[in-house]
């Protein structure tokens, strides 16, 4: 098992290092069979290369060729994640994930290990990163886990991004699309340009990719322009990455990493809001003469610095990888007049999310095997190390008002993890991780808004103090993997999680930090579920639970008109299913299904859609039907959740009914020459009226925005 695991690390690194460009990857490798065992790999359950099968939890690999595939629809991740990830609740059809939870709660987004997610002030904007282009693999690790610390309640989502082409010194690929309405053509029209470069010069490797996307007008099922809160009409999409790798020798190695990402919407509009309630949707309207767009274009942007050093052999049987990273991530949010204060002449505002991040990873692995006299064997492997993060992160308004003050993180965390395998068949994995957070805030006076002139907020000052948290986590696990038609697995895993202390801070009614409620929160997540290997068949299935003592929810004052968070213990709990069918040689189905629930435990009350997403089905079917031409459908159901019932007539806060609605997406491409193909999506193929998840569950105005209506997308790929 030692030198299997060793040689799959080894593959891993070496695709790392000499690894495949986009659609290129079948030509660098041995065979079929050395590509189906780098996608069988993993490095975000443990922070190294393991064997998806030696994990005790639900995973899910998103493969280059499934974000190909979603690429040709649409670039939104959303989608993609909606799509591809049992448990993943459905794309909002905005630029905030806001609603789209992990199995109930926020997962931590990261680019190659390195924190994306905001979680002291959770603007829900992280799954929108970097363009899906970059991307040479997803890793999807279900449930709350204590080997990455802060934010990842609810699991974590690992963008892996694409690898250099040893196989020449030089080789690229270039791509134009445009996507437009095929409801209503007018301002719909965008353009998409995507491509870059890739090689190995010596012991250099580089990759260098831009994009840059321009959207029209998003129109819905009746040819409408979709709400602009959080909206994607007229936005402009831009990311430039560059990853430059040197290798001293064949075990130490160092790589240099660059990404930008940037999203923001301008328009010439204004929103006209309607009431769910009364089946009015909120739809976008030219300005009317005189009037004027207020605020500053809303969306995120962000800049990522990485630097990674690996040595294969420190010791004998010892890896060592240390990361150094630089984030700053600004996100503006839409205008608002309930941010408003007339006293002082402010009659709605927008706000804004700051957050600069500086880390360090330190991680060892050291391996080592046993034979016993009776024949039987036990591999072990032993991950170790430490974590150091400063993470600065502020809210303030536009109009320089500071709504959350500064809060300055300071993590230093330790951890051990370890992975017994006894003759090859019986997988235990087990650890243990120690955080320590010192979280710094000066004095400051909370904000004074009102949404009405009679309708405010109170504002308190409150005096500040550094708060200091310290947790210990552990994660315990079990697998069986001697029957390939029946492997099934245990587990238990523990997070602990200080999200959106920045809320917290803002709505606060005393005077002194301390009083505040800001206790971090820890998760307990158990999960029992088996996997199924037959000939042409692959299944997945597992039912989880997972309890906190004191989530964060939201309750809606009707003396101040603002939603001020409560902190009450929390149990959600579900179950999901998956199944691979290879039907021929040129056809292959995906099917998951997903079900969740959950519940406020103290006052026995049901969570809202903030957090709980309705029962959701999804098929993808991909069909060649001759070897230059490739067709796949996706279909995805949404289900029905009322749990709510409204309060004088009228539901509040994220409890509004959700009612289902089903949404079918096409793909075709065709290589015409050698170096180049066309291809085409169709998004809502049927031109499915419909209002997403989070239109129906958030009651909140302005956010009853329809889903987008047939929309297409056509371009062609070059390569070289």
């Amino acid at each position: 098992m030692l030198k299997t695991t060793l040689s799959l690390i080894a593959l891993l690194v070496a695709n790392q290092v000499h690894g495949a460009s986009t659609n290129k990857q079948e030509e660098v490798l041995d065979s079929d069979n050395d590509l189906k065992n780098i996608e069988r790999i993993i490095v975000t359950g443990s922070r190294i290369a393991e064997s998806i099968d030696e994990v005790p939890a639900s995973i899910t690999i998103i493969t280059q060729k499934q974000i190909a595939e979603q690429l040709k629809v649409s670039s939104e991740i959303q989608s993609l994640l909606a799509n591809l990830v049992p448990g993943m609740a459905p794309s909002t059809g905005t630029s905030s994930n806001s609603g789209q939870t992990l199995r109930g709660r926020a997962p931590l987004i990261m680019i190659d290990g390195v924190p994306q997610s905001t979680p002291l002030r959770n603007g829900s904007l992280g799954v929108r990163s970097l363009d899906a282009s970059v991307i040479e693999r997803i890793e999807v690790i279900k449930g709350a886990t204590s080997v990455y610390g802060n934010g990842a309640a609810g699991g974590v989502i690992n963008y892996i991004t694409k690898k250099a082409n040893s196989d020449k010194k030089l080789s690229g690929h270039a791509s134009v699309s445009s996507r437009f309405s095929a409801v209503e053509l007018d301002d719909s029209v965008g353009t998409r340009f995507e491509g870059g470069i890739n090689g190995e010069v010596n012991n250099f490797t580089y990759v260098l990719n831009a994009s840059y996307e321009e959207n029209g007008l998003q129109r819905d099922a009746d040819g409408d322009i979709l709400g602009l809160k959080y909206g994607l009409s007229d936005a402009v999409m831009q990311n430039y990455f560059t990853k430059l790798g040197y290798h001293f020798d064949d075990e130490k190695s160092l790589q240099f990493t660059y990404n930008f990402y940037q999203s923001k919407q301008d328009v010439d509009l204004i929103d006209k809001v309607g009431k769910l309630s009364l089946g009015e949707k909120t739809q976008a309207v030219p300005l009317a003469p005189g009037q004027t767009v207020q605020g500053d274009p809303q969306g995120p942007s962000n800049h990522n610095v990485m630097v990674k050093y690996v040595d294969e052999a420190l010791f004998e049987q010892t890896q060592l990888v240390i990361d150094l990273y630089s984030q700053e991530i600004e996100n503006i949010f839409f205008y608002s007049s309930n941010l408003a204060n007339q006293s002082e002449g402010y009659d709605g505002g927008q706000s804004l999310i700051n957050s600069e991040k500086q880390g360090l990873r330190v991680t060892l692995n050291t391996q080592a095997d046993f034979t016993f006299d009776s024949g039987n064997t036990l591999d072990t492997t032993f991950i170790y190390g430490i974590d150091a993060l400063n993470d600065v992160t502020s809210q303030p308004m536009v109009d320089g008002r500071i709504w959350v003050p500064e809060m300055d993180m300071s993590n230093l965390a330790g951890f051990f993890q370890t992975k017994l395998i006894y003759n090859d068949d019986l997988v235990l994995k087990m650890g243990i991780r120690h955080e320590n957070i010192d979280l710094t805030v000066d004095n400051y006076s909370t904000l004074k808004l009102c949404k009405k002139p009679t309708q405010c907020s109170v504002p308190v000052d409150v005096t500040g103090d550094t708060l200091n948290y310290k947790a210990t986590t552990y994660n315990i696990g079990l697998k069986y993997n001697a029957i390939e038609k029946f492997s099934p697995f245990i587990s238990y895993s523990q997070g602990a999680d200080i999200s959106d202390t920045g809320r917290l801070l803002r709505t606060a009614t005393v005077t002194d930090i301390s009083l505040i409620h800001t206790e971090a929160s820890i998760i307990d997540s158990y999960e029992v579920g088996f996997t199924s290997d037959f000939e042409e068949l692959h299944l997945e299935f597992s039912a989880y639970r997972s309890t906190s003592e004191l989530g964060t929810t939201n309750k809606f004052d009707t003396v101040t008109g603002i939603y001020v968070p409560v902190r009450a213990p929390q149990e959600i709990w579900g179950y999901e299913a998956l199944v691979n069918y290879t039907i021929s040689d040129n056809l292959a189905l995906n099917a998951t299904y997903s079900w969740i629930e959950g519940k406020n435990t103290a006052a026995d009350v049901y969570l809202g859609a903030k957090q709980i997403n309705p029962p959701k089905a999804t098929i993808n079917l991909n069909w060649q039907p001759i070897d230059n031409a490739s067709l796949a459908i996706n279909y995805l159901y949404v289900g029905d959740r009322k749990r709510f019932d409204p309060i004088d007539g009228e539901y509040v806060g994220d409890q509004g009914p959700i009612d289902s609605y089903q949404i079918v997406n096409l793909s075709g491409n065709y290589d015409f020459a050698k170096q180049w193909s066309a291809f085409i999506g169709v998004e809502n193929l049927f031109n499915q009226d419909y209002y997403p998840t989070k239109s129906q569950g958030y009651t909140y105005g302005g956010y009853n925005i329809k889903g987008l209506g047939t929309t297409v997308n056509i371009g062609v790929n070059y390569q070289f």
